[in-house]
C-alpha cells in the first residue's frame, strides 16, 4: 500500500494533466452509451428512455429490410474506401516528396501551404467546391469553356460525386496528416543512409529500403485506425455537398440517419443504426488490427 500510495505520489502531476481527459470521454463519450437503450425501446419523449415501450430489435429488423439498405452500406463503404485508397497515401507521399527537398525555406513554404487548408471549416470547404464547380460562375467551367468544350453540372453527376469528394478530403488534410509522417521520419538514423549510400544506393532505393521501412510502424497504425472508420465517413461535408440528384451514390448511412430519423423525431430508429454502424467498425478494425499484427508484428494491442 505504501508503495503505491509513493507511486501516486510521484506522478500527481501527470495525472492532474490526464484527469481533464478523462472527464471529457468520461462525460462525452461513456456516459451517453446508456441512451443506446433507446434502440431497443419505442423511445417516447414525454415517457423518457426507462418508461418507453420494449420493442426489442423492431428498428434493426426495420432498416435491415429496407429497400435501400444495400445502397446505403454500399455507398458508405466504397466512399470510405475511396478516401482510405486515395486519401491515405497521399500524405505518405508527400511526406517522402519533401523529405527528398534539401531547400529548408522551400520545405517550410510547401508545408506550410499544404496543411493550412485543414483549418477551413467543413461548411467553408463544401461551400468552396460547390462555387468553383457551379455550371454558371464556376472557375472550372469557365476553364472548360475557354476550351471550347460545354459547363458539366458536376454536382448533379452521380458518378462524379466520389472523386469530387476525396479529392477535396485530400486537399484539406493531406498536409496535416503529413506532420505525423515527417515526424516519423526524423526517428530514421542517418547512419542508415550513409551506409545506404557508400553501398551504392540511389535516392529511389535509400526511399524503398530505408525511409519506407522506417516509418512502417505508423503507416500500419494508422492504417488500422483508418479502417475503423471506413463507416464513420464525414457527416457534414456529404450533407452539404450532396443533392436529390446524386442520391443514388452520395447518400451513406449517417445522412440517412440524419434525414429519416433525427429530423422526423424518429431517434430509436437512428439510434439502432448507429449502433449497427459501430459494431462493424469494430469488427473492421478489429480485423485489421489482427492482419497488421500477424504480418508487420505491428498493432493497436
Amino acid at each position: 500500500m505504501k508503495s503505491r500510495w509513493q507511486h501516486w505520489k510521484k506522478g500527481k502531476y501527470l495525472l492532474l494533466l490526464f484527469f481533464p481527459t478523462f472527464l471529457y470521454y468520461l462525460i462525452f463519450k461513456y456516459a451517453p452509451m446508456f441512451g443506446l437503450i433507446i434502440s431497443f425501446k419505442n423511445y417516447n419523449l414525454f415517457k423518457g428512455v426507462w418508461a418507453s415501450d420494449w420493442v426489442g430489435f423492431k428498428y434493426y429488423l426495420l432498416f435491415f429490410q429496407n429497400p435501400d439498405f444495400f445502397k446505403l452500406l454500399r455507398n458508405t463503404i466504397m466512399l470510405g474506401l475511396y478516401k482510405i485508397v486515395f486519401g491515405f497515401s497521399a500524405p505518405i507521399i508527400l511526406a517522402l516528396l519533401m523529405n527528398e527537398v534539401k531547400r529548408v525555406f522551400f520545405k517550410r513554404f510547401v508545408q506550410t501551404v499544404s496543411y493550412l487548408p485543414h483549418f477551413i471549416s467543413n461548411v467553408v470547404a463544401a461551400s468552396m467546391v460547390l462555387m468553383f464547380l457551379s455550371p454558371s460562375s464556376g472557375i472550372v467551367n469557365h476553364f472548360l469553356q475557354s476550351l471550347g468544350m460545354t459547363p458539366i453540372h458536376f454536382m448533379a453527376v452521380p458518378e462524379l460525386f466520389r472523386p469530387i469528394y476525396v479529392i477535396s478530403e485530400i486537399w484539406q488534410h493531406v498536409g496535416w496528416e503529413t506532420i505525423i509522417y515527417l515526424a516519423a521520419l526524423t526517428s530514421i538514423d542517418p547512419q542508415l543512409y550513409e551506409a545506404a549510400e557508400m553501398d551504392g544506393a540511389g535516392r529511389w532505393k535509400r526511399m524503398v529500403h530505408v525511409t519506407l521501412p522506417g516509418i512502417a510502424p505508423a503507416i500500419v497504425i494508422l492504417l488500422i485506425l483508418n479502417v475503423g472508420h471506413v463507416l464513420d465517413i464525414g457527416f457534414e461535408k456529404v450533407f452539404l455537398m450532396y443533392n436529390p440528384a446524386v442520391y443514388e451514390t452520395a447518400d451513406i448511412i449517417s445522412t440517412y440517419v440524419y434525414r429519416t430519423g433525427i429530423s422526423q423525431g424518429n431517434y430509436s430508429y437512428a439510434t439502432a443504426i448507429d449502433l449497427f454502424t459501430g459494431i462493424v467498425s469494430l469488427i473492421f478494425i478489429t480485423s485489421a488490427n489482427w492482419v497488421g499484427r500477424r504480418l508487420g508484428e505491428t498493432s493497436l494491442w
